[in-house]
């Protein structure tokens, strides 16, 4: 099966996109259609760093609410498109 190809709103391109909506609702459904899979390997990274900073459990939705308003300005929300000629930094081994 070919990849399903998005233009992704953080790298302003072509790349392949997610395989699924990977939140529910809007949000989802907009993430889908416009983040590609390596924008959002980003912000899994990036979701990890706030779910250290703020102590957050997941499960509740309090949590859920912070985590679903980050994700929306990450993707859709000022300074949302990465700078031109960023690269990603190289993991440690």
């Amino acid at each position: 099966m070919a990849e399903r190809m998005v233009k992704c709103v953080k790298f302003q391109k072509e790349l392949p996109g997610l395989e699924e909506p990977p939140w529910g609702g809007e949000l989802g459904q907009r993430i889908y259609e416009n983040v590609s899979q390596q924008a959002w390997d980003l912000w899994t990274e990036h979701l990890k760093m706030i779910i250290n900073e703020y102590r957050l459990n997941p499960a509740t939705r309090e949590a859920q609410e912070l985590i679903e308003r980050q994700m929306e300005d990450f993707f859709f929300g000022k300074g949302a498109a990465l700078p031109p000629g960023y690269v990603p930094q190289k993991r440690k081994a």
